[in-house]
């Protein structure tokens, strides 16, 4: 697999899709970083990392979150804007806002992954991951 990133973006958008409930994800680092950021901003309900035998690094469940009424999830749209083909690259002056402030963007920078808010506050820039709405 060559982009680790856009499968998890991926497998998040199936489940949303189908309504699943709970969607299992193989974990790595900046993917635990990704979902602990989906949580804050409350965009998933819960999550849990698990340990597993046959996957060293383990698998990461989720728990999505759907309106209780008409049943649409909190999460409308998952974009993945940097690509291993194309990466792109921001600096904090030129931070995007993601539906004029209300969606984020996450930023792997050189003090972590961490939204397009948090960047620019602590005026670092970095790879832009994706836009999450």
């Amino acid at each position: 697999m060559t982009d680790p990133i856009a499968d998890y973006l991926t497998r998040l958008r199936n489940a949303i899709k189908a309504q699943h409930r709970v969607v299992e994800i193989p974990s790595s680092k900046l993917k635990k970083e990704i979902t602990k950021i989906l949580f804050e901003q409350g965009y998933i309900l819960n999550y849990k990392f698990v340990e597993g035998e046959s996957n060293p690094a383990g698998t990461i469940k989720i728990a999505l979150k759907y309106d209780p009424v008409d049943k649409v999830s909190a999460i409308k749209c998952l974009t993945r804007v940097s690509r291993p083909g194309l990466r792109q690259y921001t600096g904090y002056k030129d931070m995007p806002r993601v539906l004029n402030g209300l969606g984020i963007a996450i930023v792997s920078t050189s003090k972590g992954v961490m939204t397009n808010k948090e960047a620019k506050a602590q005026q670092v820039g970095g790879e832009v991951l994706c836009y999450i709405y």
